[in-house]
Order: C-alpha cells, then sequence, then structure tokens
C-alpha cells in the first residue's frame, strides 16, 4: 500500500469525479489535502466529509489570481506544499469542427491553462518542500487522436507535453512531474458523454467498452496511480504519462 503520511497537497476540481477520489485515498493514506474547485460548496461539502485532513477553497483553474491564492491558503493551512494534482477539467463530445469558438476556447482554458497556472504557482513552495510532486491528469485521448473528442484530445495531449517540459526543467529544483492518462471511467463526465456517443456511433456505450476495455476503470483506480506518483515510492519517476485502459490502446482490433 502507498502511503502519503505527512504530504501536503493541493487537488483542483476536487468537488466530485476524479477528483473527489484522490482526495479521499490521499487523506485515507496519512495525506493532508486542499480541495479547490470552482463549484465551492461541493468542495467545501466533500472536504466537510474528509474530516480535520481536509479543507476546501474556491477556485477557477483560468483565472491566475485564483490559482495563486489557491495555493497560497494551501500553504498557510499545512505549512507548506509538497504535492499538485491539477485535476480539474471539462469535456465537448462532437465531431471536431462541429465545436463553436467558445467551446473550444473555454475547454483550452480549463484543461490546458489550468495546468500550466497550477504548475506555475505552486513552484515556490513545492520546491522549497524538497520533495514536491506534481501529477498532472490526462486522458487516453490525449494520446491518439479520437473522432468526437477532437478538442479534448488535443487538450489533454497539450497536458502530457507541458508534464514532460515541466518535469526536464524542474528537475534540477527536485519536482518531479508526470501525467496519469485514463480511458474510460465511472464518472458523472463519463455519463454525461453516453448519450452523445451512441447517437452517433449507433452502438450501445456499454457494448463498446466491453469489447475495448472490458468494463469501465474505477475513481479508485486512477487515484491509486496519482498516490504512487505523488509517493516517495516514485522518487525517480518523472517526465512518464501512465496509462490505465484495460488494454484498449494495446490492439488495433
Amino acid at each position: 500500500m502507498i502511503e502519503l503520511q505527512g504530504r501536503k497537497a493541493l487537488i483542483t476540481g476536487a468537488a466530485q469525479g476524479l477528483g473527489k477520489a484522490i482526495a479521499e485515498l490521499f487523506v485515507e493514506r496519512g495525506a493532508r489535502v486542499m480541495l479547490a474547485d470552482i463549484d465551492a460548496e461541493g468542495a467545501a461539502r466533500t472536504a466537510a466529509a474528509l474530516g480535520a485532513q481536509a479543507r476546501a477553497v474556491g477556485c477557477d483553474v483560468t483565472r491566475s489570481a485564483e490559482v495563486a491564492a489557491a495555493v497560497a491558503a494551501a500553504a498557510d493551512w499545512m505549512g507548506g506544499l509538497d504535492t499538485l494534482v491539477n485535476n480539474a477539467g471539462i469535456e465537448v463530445v462532437k465531431p471536431l469542427f462541429d465545436n463553436t469558438d467558445e467551446e473550444y476556447e473555454r475547454l483550452m482554458a480549463i484543461n490546458v491553462k489550468g495546468v500550466f497556472l497550477g504548475m506555475k504557482h505552486a513552484l515556490g513552495p513545492l520546491a522549497a518542500s524538497g520533495r514536491g510532486a506534481i501529477v498532472n491528469i490526462s486522458s487516453l485521448a490525449g494520446v491518439n487522436g479520437v473522432p468526437l473528442f477532437g478538442t479534448y484530445a488535443a487538450s489533454k495531449s497539450a497536458v502530457i507535453q507541458l508534464s514532460r517540459t515541466a518535469a526536464a526543467e524542474l528537475r534540477p529544483a527536485g519536482i518531479r512531474v508526470n501525467a496519469v492518462c485514463p480511458g474510460f471511467v465511472g464518472t458523472a463526465m463519463v455519463e454525461r458523454l453516453i448519450p452523445t456517443v451512441e447517437a452517433i456511433v449507433g452502438v450501445p456505450f456499454s457494448a463498446l467498452v466491453a469489447a475495448k476495455q472490458l468494463r469501465l476503470g474505477t475513481p479508485r483506480e486512477v487515484a491509486e496511480m496519482a498516490a504512487f506518483l505523488a509517493s516517495d515510492a516514485a522518487s525517480w519517476t518523472t517526465g512518464s504519462h501512465y496509462i490505465l485502459d484495460g488494454g484498449l490502446s494495446a490492439g488495433l482490433l
């Protein structure tokens, strides 16, 4: 079992879904966690359920000042910061050129700029900790071209490349940076896209998942990978992206 005793983590998009699962596991393994989310009330409810080891802060990850304030609030409360999980993200599911300008710009602002700002503003406390770790939540869609997920795939590919470059540049500061690339996971985000995918593809989503990756992944499984990458057990691990997809990307058919 990966231990996170004494870790001081800031997790974005933590009110629900993958962020919530990561926060829950981190607290279970001994970390203190600041949950940041644009849904401040949702983040507060989740933090309250986690107890004294968790607190919440409202944060729009597209706004530099709000990200800086969330980092400061986390470091002030915990007496430092050694772990950042950039999880906040949204999806758009439609043919690539059916995306409106507004949809494209909002998705890139949250999924890409949000990761950039998180890393930028957390650099000081992460470096000061002497064991800084950044875990960026990307997607399997960031590794391959994916019909219906074109803008989302582009944003998640950008997350991988931001992670790789940051890992190289921040290595002298003792900060590790890695990305996690899940396939389809049982979250509200995936539930939202099912009707659209079924309408366009003409195949039940459950049959598609069963054929490609056997089953939906669980938020807990993604959280376990995030916990490993944040932990001292991954002390020689940086600049990589880890695919969790039940074998979906391993075969062509």
